[in-house]
């Protein structure tokens, strides 16, 4: 039996915008996947494709196992002969498919999990070629600069501006640089002086202090809404949010979000943290000096 590993429920469209990029790399590579996908739902044997498309075998089964390959038919046998099998969502899509390799413009229309919209309207959109997704969650116990804090339980702290704790970020550091503190900057701090496991990365940082209350939404940072759209958009390898409390779980997902939209475009990994109060309380305890409490 075969049995498609499409989770077509759960990313209709990012199958979709898969096939157009796949197949628009050549027409050999359409012309096949259309004769799999036409007809019934039995298995094409190699001699069938053959016969329906005009190529060799070594040409159909190169470009079938292309498709296989990149998930859009699914390879199985008839008899002993190699076959391919549509996959039955793309095949009913098959038409929209072509209209959009026909047509840039319908594509870059299409919502996907890669082009998300910010609470702020703005859409950043990104090719998606069959891209590799790497993205990585680090904590604040992980940067080398902080290392005390892994000694720190959960502790409650002083409330200290968000001036006070960005200027002991920058102590911890060692850094020289100056805070952004209009809603129209990209971030709050960029540094390549902090170290993850004794490398200096790039990094970014977005803040916010006691001034914003309540649980960390996406609405709530910036003043359009779309702090951590422009926070992406720092050449930075590593992507901080920092809040004096709870970060909800919305902010968490576009943070995902983003970092997957630069991993595709950069074709790198990249990493995210999350620093919410708890953090940020063991933070300042353990660096009580460089925080401005000593």
């Amino acid at each position: 039996m075969v049995v498609s590993v499409n989770d077509v429920r759960s990313n209709p469209n990012e199958q979709i915008a898969h096939a157009v990029a796949v197949l628009k790399r050549s027409a050999r590579l359409q012309l096949v996947f259309d004769a799999i996908c036409k007809g019934g739902a039995k298995p094409k044997s190699v001699s069938q494709l053959m016969e329906r498309t005009g190529m060799t075998q070594v040409a159909v089964l190169q470009l079938g196992g292309r498709l296989a390959d990149q998930q859009l038919v699914l390879k199985t046998k008839v008899g002993k002969e190699t076959a391919y099998a549509k996959d039955r969502y793309l095949a009913s899509k098959r038409t929209t498919i072509h209209r959009m390799i026909k047509d840039p413009k319908k594509l870059a229309k299409l919502p996907t999990k890669y082009s998300p919209r910010s609470s702020g309207g703005s859409v950043i959109r990104v090719s998606v070629p069959g891209a590799k997704i790497q993205i990585k969650e680090l904590h604040v116990d992980d940067f080398d600069q902080f290392a005390k804090i892994k000694r720190m339980k959960p502790t409650s702290a002083p409330k200290i501006s968000e001036r006070a704790f960005k200027d002991g970020v920058l102590r911890l550091i060692g850094s020289t640089g100056k805070f952004q503190d209009w809603g129209g900057e990209p971030n709050d701090l960029y540094t390549t002086k902090l170290r993850h496991k004794g490398q200096r990365r790039a990094m970014a940082f977005a803040f916010k202090g006691p001034g914003t209350k309540g649980e960390l939404t996406p609405k709530k940072l910036g003043k359009n809404g779309d702090q951590i759209q422009r926070l992406f958009l720092a050449p930075a390898e590593i992507f901080v949010v920092q809040y004096h409390d709870a970060i909800g779980q919305s902010v968490v997902e576009q943070v995902k979000a983003f970092a997957s939209i630069n991993s595709v475009r950069e074709g790198k990994k990249i990493f995210y943290c999350l620093i919410d109060g708890d953090d940020t309380n063991r933070l300042i305890m353990a660096y009580p000096r460089q925080f401005g409490l000593k």
